[in-house]
């Protein structure tokens, strides 16, 4: 495989915030590379006659129009929160350096 193609899998598992052993990183690197390999021969398909789509069969929208409702009011929506000031909900504050 060209190192264009290469993904490494400890780089993914980073990104995911997802910890790997090393038996784990070699089995998913192995299955990653294939992945790729699969996806290098989909590009090699000609695919110049095929309309684009983004799904195989036809869809309608079954979505119910956009309309404000009736809304709790702020009381009511802070009374539950665990800390609120000002009419707000307070959260932790997440800070994460890599």
């Amino acid at each position: 495989m060209s190192d264009a193609n290469h993904m490494d899998v400890s780089y993914v598992a980073n990104l995911a915030r997802i910890e790997l052993t090393d038996e784990e990183a070699v089995l998913f690197q192995g299955q990653l590379d294939q992945v790729l390999e699969y996806v290098e021969q989909l590009n090699e398909l000609d695919v110049s006659d095929v309309q684009p789509t983004a799904h195989a069969v036809p869809l309608v929208n079954v979505l119910r129009a956009d309309e404000p409702g009736v809304s709790l009011d702020n009381d009511t929506v802070t009374a539950n929160a665990p800390a609120a000031r000002d009419g707000q909900i307070l959260v932790p504050k997440i800070n994460e350096q890599f």
